[in-house]
């Protein structure tokens, strides 16, 4: 497929799941009981229970799940830009911990969570508004009973490779949480 075949797919996956209409905020426990981690993103894109505030804030949303892999899919704005006049890392940072984290949140069972432990990101291109679309590609290395491990890229429509990140994350029992 060429880079304007993608970029069309890609767009037309982001009004796909647009359709819903998504609240923003955060699960209720009652939302979460019960449900692995990998039907607790899945309920998140089907519009089920809210979406992360952060996604609106930074422009970015899931598109693709399976266990073990989890997709983002942003949208760089000028008003992600750095004083160097291009994208700030830390919105690159924040899609690919995004993507690695959640691909780890995948192969979670019904009451258990994670925390990221390390996370290093090598940004091998600048980004700017002008990539229509980006996305940062998750995948689980190993997961363990404790430590999973897990690599994702940046890639944009056309293949080309912007960075690429490795994540360790420590597995443990979820504690209810009340909202803030």
């Amino acid at each position: 497929m060429n880079a304007a075949d993608t970029l069309a797919a890609w767009q037309a996956r982001e009004q796909e799941i647009n359709v819903h209409g998504h609240e923003i905020g955060l699960a209720s426990p009652e939302q979460v009981a019960g449900r692995t981690g990998l039907q607790i993103l899945q309920a998140m894109v089907a519009g089920e229970i809210p979406r992360a505030p952060i996604s609106r804030t930074l422009n970015f949303l899931i598109v693709e799940l399976a266990e073990g892999r989890a997709v983002f899919q942003g949208r760089p704005l000028f008003e992600h830009y750095n004083p160097l006049g291009t994208v700030h890392g830390g919105w690159i940072a924040t899609l690919l911990d995004s993507a690695v984290g959640c691909a780890v949140h995948t192969l979670m069972e019904p009451g258990k969570t994670y925390t990221t432990l390390e996370l290093k990101i090598n940004y091998v291109k600048a980004v700017t508004h002008k990539v229509p679309l980006v996305r940062a590609v998750g995948e689980v290395i190993h997961r363990g009973g404790r430590i999973a491990t897990a690599e994702g890229k940046l890639v944009g429509p056309d293949g080309t490779l912007y960075a690429h990140a490795t994540t360790t994350c420590l597995i443990f029992e979820a504690q209810p949480s009340a909202k803030p």
